[in-house]
Protein backbone atom coordinates (compact mmCIF):
# COMPACT_ATOMS: atom_id res chain seq x y z
CA UNK A 1 0.00 0.00 0.00
CA UNK A 2 1.52 3.30 -1.13
CA UNK A 3 0.60 6.58 0.53
CA UNK A 4 1.89 10.11 1.11
CA UNK A 5 2.60 11.86 4.41
CA UNK A 6 3.02 15.63 4.62
CA UNK A 7 4.91 18.05 6.80
CA UNK A 8 4.10 21.77 6.73
CA UNK A 9 6.60 24.55 7.29
CA UNK A 10 6.78 28.32 6.95
CA UNK A 11 9.44 30.87 6.09
CA UNK A 12 9.58 34.58 5.30
CA UNK A 13 11.90 35.82 2.60
CA UNK A 14 12.55 38.86 0.43
CA UNK A 15 13.38 38.71 -3.24
CA UNK A 16 13.42 40.60 -6.49
CA UNK A 17 12.46 39.11 -9.83
CA UNK A 18 14.53 40.66 -12.58
CA UNK A 19 16.97 40.08 -15.38
CA UNK A 20 20.17 42.06 -14.97
CA UNK A 21 20.50 42.70 -18.70
CA UNK A 22 17.06 44.40 -18.80
CA UNK A 23 16.41 47.96 -17.67
CA UNK A 24 13.92 48.71 -14.88
CA UNK A 25 11.13 49.45 -17.37
CA UNK A 26 11.46 46.05 -19.07
CA UNK A 27 11.70 44.25 -15.71
CA UNK A 28 8.58 46.09 -14.52
CA UNK A 29 6.75 45.13 -17.72
CA UNK A 30 7.60 41.42 -17.29
CA UNK A 31 7.70 40.95 -13.51
CA UNK A 32 5.44 43.77 -12.29
CA UNK A 33 5.85 44.92 -8.70
CA UNK A 34 7.96 41.81 -8.03
CA UNK A 35 10.79 43.62 -9.87
CA UNK A 36 11.04 46.35 -7.22
CA UNK A 37 14.75 47.29 -7.03
CA UNK A 38 14.35 47.55 -3.24
CA UNK A 39 12.99 43.98 -3.06
CA UNK A 40 9.75 42.77 -1.48
CA UNK A 41 8.80 39.83 0.71
CA UNK A 42 6.47 36.89 1.07
CA UNK A 43 5.28 34.63 3.85
CA UNK A 44 5.88 31.29 2.16
CA UNK A 45 3.92 28.22 3.23
CA UNK A 46 5.52 24.89 2.39
CA UNK A 47 4.10 21.36 2.29
CA UNK A 48 6.57 18.53 1.77
CA UNK A 49 5.03 15.20 0.78
CA UNK A 50 6.87 11.90 1.06
CA UNK A 51 5.35 8.93 -0.81
CA UNK A 52 6.08 5.26 -0.45
CA UNK A 53 5.26 2.09 1.43
CA UNK A 54 4.50 1.81 5.13
CA UNK A 55 7.23 0.04 7.08
CA UNK A 56 5.51 -3.03 8.60
CA UNK A 57 7.82 -2.93 11.65
CA UNK A 58 7.21 0.71 12.66
CA UNK A 59 3.90 1.49 11.00
CA UNK A 60 5.55 4.67 9.66
CA UNK A 61 6.17 5.65 6.09
CA UNK A 62 8.92 7.90 7.46
CA UNK A 63 9.58 9.27 10.92
CA UNK A 64 8.10 12.78 10.71
CA UNK A 65 10.59 14.06 13.29
CA UNK A 66 13.36 13.24 10.81
CA UNK A 67 11.48 15.03 8.01
CA UNK A 68 10.92 18.01 10.34
CA UNK A 69 14.65 18.26 11.00
CA UNK A 70 15.53 17.97 7.30
CA UNK A 71 13.09 20.78 6.40
CA UNK A 72 14.49 22.96 9.17
CA UNK A 73 18.10 22.38 8.09
CA UNK A 74 17.58 22.57 4.31
CA UNK A 75 14.84 25.22 4.01
CA UNK A 76 13.92 27.14 7.14
CA UNK A 77 17.43 27.86 8.44
CA UNK A 78 18.92 28.94 5.08
CA UNK A 79 15.84 30.78 3.68
CA UNK A 80 13.91 32.27 6.63
CA UNK A 81 14.27 36.04 7.02
CA UNK A 82 16.76 36.19 4.17
CA UNK A 83 17.01 38.12 0.95
CA UNK A 84 17.02 35.21 -1.49
CA UNK A 85 18.86 37.13 -4.22
CA UNK A 86 21.63 38.34 -1.94
CA UNK A 87 21.97 35.78 0.83
CA UNK A 88 21.08 32.37 -0.61
CA UNK A 89 23.72 30.82 -2.85
CA UNK A 90 21.24 28.88 -4.99
CA UNK A 91 19.72 32.16 -6.21
CA UNK A 92 22.91 34.08 -6.99
CA UNK A 93 22.30 33.32 -10.69
CA UNK A 94 18.75 31.97 -10.59
CA UNK A 95 15.65 34.17 -10.52
CA UNK A 96 13.88 33.34 -7.23
CA UNK A 97 10.43 32.77 -8.69
CA UNK A 98 8.11 30.53 -6.70
CA UNK A 99 8.69 27.89 -9.39
CA UNK A 100 12.48 28.02 -9.02
CA UNK A 101 12.28 28.12 -5.21
CA UNK A 102 10.15 24.95 -5.23
CA UNK A 103 12.63 23.14 -7.50
CA UNK A 104 15.57 24.21 -5.32
CA UNK A 105 13.76 22.97 -2.19
CA UNK A 106 12.96 19.66 -3.90
CA UNK A 107 16.61 19.15 -4.87
CA UNK A 108 17.84 19.97 -1.36
CA UNK A 109 15.39 17.54 0.25
CA UNK A 110 16.03 14.86 -2.38
CA UNK A 111 19.67 14.68 -1.26
CA UNK A 112 18.52 13.84 2.28
CA UNK A 113 15.69 11.35 1.62
CA UNK A 114 16.18 7.73 0.50
CA UNK A 115 15.51 7.33 -3.22
CA UNK A 116 12.85 4.69 -2.52
CA UNK A 117 10.55 7.58 -1.57
CA UNK A 118 8.82 10.05 -3.86
CA UNK A 119 8.94 13.72 -2.89
CA UNK A 120 6.46 16.47 -3.68
CA UNK A 121 6.83 20.14 -2.85
CA UNK A 122 3.83 22.44 -2.61
CA UNK A 123 4.95 26.02 -2.07
CA UNK A 124 2.52 28.88 -1.49
CA UNK A 125 3.86 32.33 -2.30
CA UNK A 126 0.49 33.85 -1.41
CA UNK A 127 -2.75 32.17 -0.33
CA UNK A 128 -3.82 32.17 -4.00
CA UNK A 129 -0.50 31.58 -5.80
CA UNK A 130 1.28 28.27 -5.35
CA UNK A 131 3.24 25.64 -7.24
CA UNK A 132 3.59 21.88 -6.91
CA UNK A 133 6.78 20.12 -7.98
CA UNK A 134 7.32 16.35 -7.96
CA UNK A 135 10.71 16.14 -9.61
CA UNK A 136 9.31 15.25 -13.04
Amino acid sequence: MSLTVYRKAHFNAAHRLFREEWDDAKNLEVFGKCSNPNYHGHNYELEVGISGEIDPKTGFLIDLKILRDIIKEEVEDPFDHKNLNLEVQEFKNLNPTVENIAVVIWKKIRTRIDSKYGISIKLYETPRNFVVYNGN
